[in-house]
């Protein structure tokens, strides 16, 4: 999502990470090899397998920080974004435009990983699984304080929404999908209200 740390004053455990997260997110997984990220890092192949035994050990260490990372940002930006919970769920979409406008957005990492790794049962898998789960859960609490008949319902068309207008915002570069999805999101919350 938004941001990147700064790698000064960072471990090289660190640097790896944040220079495979980086490479990740713009080129894929599977396209982004081990020498790539040790030749952008300035960390030896080496030290990199001293701190990962396998590429799989460095992707699961990326998909953990970086879910850390995204869900406390989107969250945090999500609570100050209205005082009411109808405000905070649209804000969710405000969040999404922020995050789409940024020149290093390549879409979600856990789509795009999931979309990577075809087999149901990995640990890479279920980390982007886990991640998805756990955004649409805090959706749901927002649902829920709404004071809706149905938050169950609500909150799953307002995350379909949110991935929806996400992966149109990475395949057509088109920041204002987060607009369109914040209109059908208040239309959506205004029904399941009224």
């Amino acid at each position: 999502m938004e941001g990147n740390r700064k790698r000064g004053g960072s471990s090289k455990r660190e640097v790896l990470i944040q220079t495979a997260l980086e490479l990740f997110g713009k080129n894929g997984i599977h396209a982004t090899g081990i020498d790539a990220i040790v030749e952008r890092s300035g960390v030896t192949k080496k030290t990199l397998y001293a701190h990962f035994r396998s590429k799989e050990e460095l992707v699961l260490a990326v998909l953990r920080q970086y879910d850390g990372m995204a869900r406390n940002e989107f969250m945090r930006r999500v609570e100050g974004g209205g005082k009411t919970p109808q405000a905070r769920l649209l804000a969710i979409f405000d969040f999404a435009e922020r995050w789409f406008q940024q020149s290093n957005f390549y879409g979600c990492l856990f789509i795009n990983t999931i979309g990577e790794y075809s087999d149901n049962d990995t640990p890479i898998r279920q980390i982007c699984k886990d991640y998805k789960k756990l955004v649409k859960g805090y959706i749901l609490s927002l649902c829920e304080q709404v004071g809706t008949s149905n938050p169950q319902e609500l909150a799953e068309e307002l995350a379909l929404l949110l991935e929806g207008a996400t992966v149109t915002a990475q395949v057509s570069q088109n920041p204002k999908t987060a607009k369109i999805a914040k209109r059908a999101a208040k239309a959506l919350i205004e029904k399941a209200t009224s």
